[in-house]
């Protein structure tokens, strides 16, 4: 359909009460750019915030509805989305259509994949085919995105992101004093993480691969959201984030079972060689242990400097990941005794 027709009718309504915009003049441009593009009655409301300075309104007319993401260009570049967008899409991942764009104001019109993220409706009767079909897609853009079209998963970034644990969660939300030992092991310990998981086969890393950002779609389900970020780094990130998810626990049977199938099809597409389950695992492991101390780190952030309290309910299953997997592992029984100590 063309939304820049001149026939079309050019009324706008927009349901403020809906709508939660901190800056009157973000809502005066809204208001304005979907004027402009779509140029036909419509209304607005809000559909989604994220961790980030990101927003997304539902926008619905008589025959459609799309999704604008409001990202303010002063916080927040879309570049990275749209570019990512169009590569993925190229190789037939679903991702949202993008219909409108505008760098300079930082709004995309978009496709609307729908209210049902996997987080709204996974259950015991429903997961293996929903991890089937998000497991295909992963192993689909891990084999057909080019190594070299993201930037790469550095030991930097890897380590920066654990050192958030450090900052946010221990000072600023445990109130815990490190000493100077204390610290300086930690730091060592970190480290060893850092290059561990830095070892592993690097692919494309979508970062937030979890069931707040896949879709349910009646045709080549997940719709795949919020990409934007994605990196080339560890093969194990994405299925981590996947199946240790911060909203949504499983036991360990269903996990491990999850987990032996993508390996199946890892190796099957030739992603992983000579790797036995077991060894597949640990990393896979160890990948949860830099993540998880990065989203302790993280969610602390949220609540403390921007006033986001609602992650707070998912630390304590966070925390659980971090105890289990340092648990198993000789090799992180360190990390373990010190969490034995800040965990409680």
């Amino acid at each position: 359909m063309d939304y820049n027709s001149s026939k079309l009718k050019k009324n706008l309504f927009i349901n403020q009460r809906e709508i939660n915009l901190d800056s009157s003049k973000r809502i005066d441009l809204l208001k304005d750019w979907l004027y402009k593009k779509l140029e036909i009655d419509f209304s607005i409301s809000t559909a989604s915030s994220d961790a980030s300075f990101r927003s997304y309104f539902r926008i619905k007319t008589l025959e459609d509805s799309f999704i604008v993401m409001d990202a303010p260009p002063q916080n927040e570049s879309i570049e990275s989305f749209l570019k990512i967008g169009k590569m993925l899409n190229s190789i037939e991942v679903n991702v949202p259509h993008i219909y409108q764009e505008d760098r300079a104001l930082g709004f995309i019109l978009m496709q609307d994949f729908g209210n049902n993220t996997y987080l709204d409706v996974l259950n015991d009767d429903n997961q293996q085919r929903l991890y089937d079909d998000s497991i295909k897609s992963l192993i689909h853009m891990q084999k057909f995105v080019k190594k070299d079209f993201c930037p790469s998963y550095t030991n930097k970034i890897l380590f920066d992101e654990m050192v958030l644990f450090i900052e946010w969660y221990l000072k600023k939300y445990k109130k815990i004093e490190l000493s100077n030992k204390e610290y300086e092991e930690l730091i060592t310990w970190i480290e060893e993480v850092s290059k561990k998981v830095s070892s592993q086969e690097k692919f494309f890393v979508h970062r937030d691969y979890h069931s707040r950002n896949l879709m349910i779609q009646k045709s080549i389900n997940p719709g795949i959201l919020d990409f934007q970020d994605a990196l080339v780094g560890p093969i194990t990130y994405d299925l981590v984030s996947l199946l240790k998810d911060a909203y949504i626990e499983w036991d360990e049977e269903i996990v491990i079972d999850h987990a032996v199938r993508y390996w199946e099809k890892a190796k099957s597409n030739n992603l992983i060689t000579n790797l036995e389950f077991s060894t597949f695992y640990k990393d896979f492991e160890c990948m949860g242990i830099q993540r998880h101390l990065k989203i302790l780190g993280i969610f602390a952030r949220l609540s403390i400097r921007d006033k986001k309290n609602q992650y707070l309910e998912n630390i304590p299953l966070i925390e659980k990941y971090l105890m289990d997997a340092t648990e198993r592992y000789r090799d992180f029984h360190k990390i373990r005794n010190f969490l034995d100590k800040v965990i409680k």
